[in-house]
């Protein structure tokens, strides 16, 4: 047995872990090793990737790129192979995924299991969009090929599905042609939630990637930074020195507090507000700014922390947005690590997936234990009487009506679900 931590840091259990060296391995050991859940990099905030007591299925040794179609773009790989793997290796041939999340310290089956977004949903939707197929294995040991097109029930309850509907051996990825590493970025700050609201609606015909970070502590006003890109036409350019810093230990109590954060948060506005307007930068700083610093989850103690992301229907983000904001300051609560972007009017086809058209607000909170939960209480009430939804990726602690509130395809997503899968998560919101 060996323990656990998710990455937000919220509890350390025992786990049985089980790291399988090939996919004939998985094939012929799975049902020895039941119920469990597969476990990749460990980069899910909450309880989607813990089975308490029980079995993992390690995937990370799961990590060969199989084939790369250079005229195509197809990529063929098993699932534990990382975003980062797929970046360093084919981005300097020329070609990237076209949707990636924040970090790329996660597993191609991580992305497919959680249908990840990144800073281009408008664009390019979320990561399911450009999967082309999935090899699944179930736990009675059958294999399922499925895609967009072909036993597509089952592609769709995977997309999404949070690990329960089997263990994703391979995937085949269509990839995004691209001239170099580089984007052009601008980066403009905002004084009013209506002034965010303006930017996004304006720059999603002429940017791909938009995001913005708020300050959601600092006066009685919002304020923030809205940042944009493009890639760029550019491959000379000589690459950036990429150093890697690693968070040196685990404090007493969480540096993200009352006294430092908004002498941070007003350090970080105004330094960034004055930054040059149009700047070239590179690929795994714009998309990835905190891979750079390992174990930055250990900033917030022992205690750990969440990370609450909502998303709202578009027609009610301002003002949904706003009583979030204000209820966050009632409690005297915060966070440094606050975006809040715009989705485009596109859904995804997962029965789970969390992306769609609206408003998403994703905060950092230190545990403070029951502080922490009246806060979240209050916040969940105004995402649901919003129509709105939690990303399961990030959840430790959604209570099961709102889960069933904001995923109302839930009983149809049961009928895919392998019975010898079982997690922290799917017990606590599921029953099983």
């Amino acid at each position: 047995m060996a323990t656990i931590q998710t990455w937000g840091r919220l509890s350390n259990t025992e786990h049985d872990i089980i790291s399988f060296q090939t996919p004939n391995q998985a094939i012929q050991q799975l049902k020895q090793h039941l119920p469990g859940v597969a476990y990749g990099m460990g980069r899910s905030y909450g309880d989607v990737a813990l089975n308490t007591q029980g079995h993992l299925w390690q995937t990370t040794t799961l990590n060969h790129l199989i084939s790369f179609n250079l005229e195509t773009g197809i990529l063929h790989c098993e699932a534990g192979a990382t975003l980062q793997d797929i970046h360093r290796t084919l981005v300097p041939q020329g070609w990237m995924l076209p949707v990636t999340p924040g970090t790329q310290m996660i597993t191609v089956g991580g992305a497919i299991s959680n249908d990840v977004h990144g800073k281009n949903h408008h664009a390019f939707g979320s990561f399911g969009d450009h999967v082309l197929s999935i090899t699944l294995l179930r736990t009675d040991g059958e294999i399922i090929e499925c895609s967009h097109h072909e036993k597509s029930e089952w592609f769709y309850a995977t997309l999404g599905g949070i690990g329960l509907t089997g263990l994703i051996l391979e995937a085949k990825l269509q990839l995004r042609s691209v001239n170099g590493p580089w984007l052009k970025s601008e980066t403009i700050p905002y004084y009013s939630l209506q002034e965010f609201f303006s930017l996004a609606d304006s720059s999603e015909a002429e940017w791909e990637h938009t995001v913005s970070w708020i300050d959601c502590i600092n006066s009685s006003s919002t304020k923030g930074l809205f940042i944009r890109g493009n890639l760029a036409q550019i491959q000379n350019q000589s690459a950036p020195k990429l150093k890697d810093k690693t968070f040196p230990f685990t404090p007493p109590i969480s540096l993200v507090n009352k006294i430092s954060l908004p002498i941070f948060n007003f350090a970080y506005f105004h330094k960034n507000a004055l930054k040059k307007r149009n700047q070239l930068v590179h690929y795994e700083p714009f998309f990835y700014p905190l891979d750079s610093i390992h174990a930055w989850n250990k900033m917030y103690g022992h205690l750990g922390f969440y990370q609450y992301q909502s998303v709202v229907p578009r027609e009610v983000g301002l003002e949904a947005t706003q009583e979030m904001l204000k209820m966050i300051k009632k409690f005297g609560e915060g966070s440094f690590l606050a975006v809040l972007k715009t989705f485009g009017d596109r859904e995804s086809g997962g029965l789970l997936s969390f992306p769609r058209s609206g408003v998403t607000l994703a905060l950092d909170f230190p545990n403070r234990g029951e502080k922490t939960s009246k806060l979240f209480n209050e916040l969940d009430h105004i995402v649901q009487e919003a129509q709105g939804r939690l990303y399961l990726a990030k959840d430790a602690r959604m209570p099961k009506t709102l889960f069933e509130a904001g995923y109302p395809r839930i009983q149809e997503f049961m009928k895919y679900r392998d019975p010898g899968i079982s997690s922290n998560m799917s017990r606590r919101l599921l029953g099983v």
